[in-house]
């Protein structure tokens, strides 16, 4: 069973079969928001919670997916620059990622849905640069 939940996508071919794992639909996805300008953080999707800044460890942080035999959902949540246009952000963060996951995977994309759950203001990213490392 627990493999079942782990198994996002299979496809045979003549030489055996294909599996992705979900795990790799949600950091791709991860990876192309990250890319995005305008995007400085991931939420956990819960309204009160804590957003972390873009890293390789939580490229799959505030991002969920819900796949088929041969379509994906994505759902994002994402915290946004402090000036930055929301809508604009947004639907580059939607093409990007149809991109990423359709080009990587051979899924096809229906739906990719974009939680705004912040906007970070450039004195709060400036004071978490400057911490002790």
């Amino acid at each position: 069973m627990e493999q079942e939940e782990l198994i996002m996508s299979e496809e045979k071919n003549g030489l055996g079969s294909i599996r992705i794992a979900d795990d790799v639909v949600r950091i791709i996805a991860g990876m192309a928001a990250a890319e995005v300008p305008g995007v400085v953080g991931m939420s956990s999707g819960v309204v009160g919670g804590i957003a972390e800044k873009l890293g390789r460890k939580n490229l799959s942080k505030g991002v969920k997916v819900e796949v088929g035999e041969k379509e994906a959902a994505v759902d994002i949540f994402i915290v946004v620059e402090y000036g930055s246009s929301i809508p604009e952000v947004a639907a580059k963060i939607q093409d990007a990622v149809k991109g990423a996951v359709e080009k990587m995977t051979g899924l096809t994309v229906v739906e990719i849905n974009v939680n705004v759950q912040g906007v970070a203001f450039a004195n709060e990213l400036n004071e978490e640069d400057n911490r002790v490392k």
